[in-house]
């Protein structure tokens, strides 16, 4: 490992919050793809299978920045092991209704239940701003856990799809749960590096992070950018059925994360002066500009390529999304704030692959490219339109050194 990255480390602890939270953030990648997997092979329904697993991202999507808003305010370890239990309550009672044929509503009520599962990233993430805030590591610790996010968007499907189809039909969501369970409870049971809570204060109004202007930038932005992911992963699945090698989608999605992973590490080597939202705004433009190839893709090889190109785009505008959002929320409000940015994207997932479904049932896989391509053009307008309110950050923040200073100097101008 670089040695910027060994040095993340040196700091008590976070080798393993690190680990705890790469276990308890896999269950984002398999808990989806394993009940539609697991529903489609005990019934035989894709529509049924489809319509829950909208359930539980878009339950996510509402759940998720209420647990973060509550972590902000009393702690991890007080909020988060029992809302996993609640999710792992509800996967169990998911398992055992898909198993023994209970009625639909009931698979229904529990994939919504699941939906209360923790935003693990943002956990880890908030850990990471609490060590080295104000420093040049904080670049590099955003970079890593963006490429431990693409890892597991690239073994989590693999694994829990094999499972399933190779095991029994409930292995791969089980698994899922038992990564959560594991990764929760032993990132909580790490004391000395959580976050300090913080308190409802006086006057504060106990208002949602999401009134920060910037932030409400970064959210409506990234529910495009979800829409492009989600458009990309139904229609690759498509294209691959029509050239005839359906099983070959899985190798060419895991492709399209691996170019992510790399651009991950490399990003968090550099270091960058002037506004970070300068830089955001590129990388949103080179997710559209990347959507463009493939609309002409005539094979798996080919389509393999330009993702994996359109991936190097993906961790560093991620990373400096994580940026952003600790110079326009409040210190208080960061687990939330983060989690509201994965909220956008679980929303634009569920768009997306419902939006390029319709267009793949209408005019073939290839014509459903253009739903990303769209999605892509989307987040750019809504960058643009949205980036004077990047440039201004919350008062008294500022997430890179010599960041102050930039804009004081605008303020005198």
């Amino acid at each position: 490992m670089p040695s910027p990255y060994r040095a993340l480390f040196a700091a008590p602890g976070s080798r393993a919050f690190s680990a705890a939270g790469f276990l308890g953030r896999m269950p984002l990648s398999m808990m989806g793809i394993g009940v539609v997997t697991m529903v489609s092979q005990l019934t035989g329904r894709y529509g049924l299978a489809g319509a829950l697993s909208a359930t539980l991202a878009l339950a996510a999507a509402v759940a998720g920045p209420q647990v973060s808003r509550l972590v902000d305010r009393y702690g991890q370890r007080r909020v988060l092991r029992p809302a996993t239990l609640v999710s792992l309550a509800a996967a169990a009672v998911l398992l055992c209704a898909a198993h023994y044929g209970w009625p639909e509503w009931v698979l229904f009520v529990a994939c919504a239940g699941i939906g209360c599962v923790p935003s693990v990233g943002s956990m880890v993430r908030a850990r990471w701003a609490a060590l080295y805030r104000g420093t040049p590591k904080l670049h590099t610790a955003y970079s890593f856990e963006s490429v431990v996010d693409e890892v597991c968007f690239i073994f989590g499907p693999i694994i829990s799809i094999g499972l399933s189809t190779a095991w029994f039909p409930e292995a791969g969501p089980l698994l899922a749960a038992c990564f959560l369970a594991a990764g929760v409870f032993w990132l909580t049971a790490q004391r000395a590096t959580e976050p300090e809570p913080h308190p409802r204060e006086h006057g504060d109004g106990g208002g949602t992070a999401l009134r920060a202007p910037g932030l409400q930038v970064l959210v409506a932005t990234f529910v495009a950018t979800g829409a492009v992911f989600g458009a990309v992963d139904v229609v690759t699945v498509a294209f691959a059925e029509e050239e005839g090698r359906k099983a070959a989608a899985s190798v060419v999605l895991a492709v399209y994360a691996l170019g992510s992973c790399v651009a991950g590490v490399i990003f968090g080597l550099l270091r960058f002066a002037g506004a970070p939202e300068r830089r955001w705004l590129l990388g949103v433009c080179a997710m559209a500009v990347s959507m463009i190839p493939l609309l002409l893709v005539g094979n798996l090889p080919f389509l393999a390529v330009a993702l994996f190109v359109a991936g190097l785009s993906i961790a560093p505008t991620m990373i400096t999304t994580m940026s952003l959002i600790e110079e326009h929320v409040p210190r208080a409000q960061l687990t939330e704030g983060m989690t509201w940015v994965s909220t956008g994207l679980a929303v634009g997932v569920a768009l997306g692959s419902s939006v390029a479904g319709w267009v793949i049932d209408a005019a073939g896989a290839r014509a459903g490219y253009g739903v990303p391509a769209v999605a892509g053009a989307v987040a750019v307008a809504v960058g643009f339109l949205g980036y004077r309110r990047l440039a201004r950050p919350a008062p008294g923040r500022g997430g890179f050194v010599g960041r102050h200073d930039e804009h004081e100097e605008r303020h005198l101008a």
